[in-house]
């Protein structure tokens, strides 16, 4: 009968098995991992300029024509024909006799004075000559940070986020370009009572400004 020999297994070769196994088992681990541990992608080109706007501090323009906005984009409003109708003829009404009243008026100054009355024209509201970002304007307003977005979208287009800026025919005036200025409570120019009124216009009109934007998105106006 043959006798077999088994040559002796070293320690090396005992540990050789075991180690590979390590080897292969970290090789998939970090594989796994490798994904989870890459930093994230950068924040797209939107949302960037989205920040840029909202924080950039606001500088007033050099002369009242840079102020000036030339597309028909604010704020609309569709009141009764029939009522738009008797306003019309009530304000000319009231013109005329404020008129005639004015130049009684004048008359009589003349001749008690002995010269020619000075024609005044109506105070011109104030520009906004303050500082501040879109961020501290939204917020100072009360507009939640979640409706900021929205909120951008449409002060974008109707003002480029200038509080002085003026619409060249209707006089729309401000960040979300009231019609007529006077109707926001303080100051029209003021971004502030601006956006603190286009707010309350928003959800009253709309119900959020999320319904506003999407309005605004379909027809251009609100």
């Amino acid at each position: 009968m043959a006798i077999v020999k088994f040559a002796p297994v070293s320690r090396w070769s005992k540990l050789r098995a075991p180690i590979a196994v390590l080897a292969v088992s970290g090789f998939l681990g970090a594989a796994v991992i490798a994904p989870f541990a890459m930093p994230s992608a950068p924040a797209d080109a939107e949302t960037l300029a989205f920040q840029e706007r909202i924080h950039q501090e606001f500088t007033p323009a050099a002369t009242d024509e840079a102020d000036l906005v030339y597309t028909e984009v604010g704020v609309v409003e569709l009141p009764d024909p029939a009522e738009v109708k008797r306003k019309q003829e009530a304000k000319r009404a009231a013109e005329a006799a404020k008129s005639a009243k004015a130049a009684e008026e004048a008359e009589e100054a003349e001749a008690a004075e002995g010269e020619p009355a000075q024609e005044e024209g109506p105070e011109a509201p104030p520009k906004y000559s303050g500082g501040g970002s879109p961020a501290e304007w939204m917020a100072a307003a009360g507009i939640p940070e979640s409706d900021w977005g929205y909120v951008d979208y449409i002060a974008s287009r109707e003002s480029s986020w200038n509080p002085n800026a003026t619409n060249a025919s209707s006089g729309a005036c401000g960040l979300i370009q009231a019609l007529p200025c006077s109707k926001v409570p303080g100051s029209g120019y003021d971004p502030v009572d601006n956006l603190r009124w286009a707010n309350g216009y928003a959800i009253d009109r709309y119900g959020s400004w999320k319904a506003a934007h999407a309005f605004w998105t379909a027809n251009h106006w609100w």
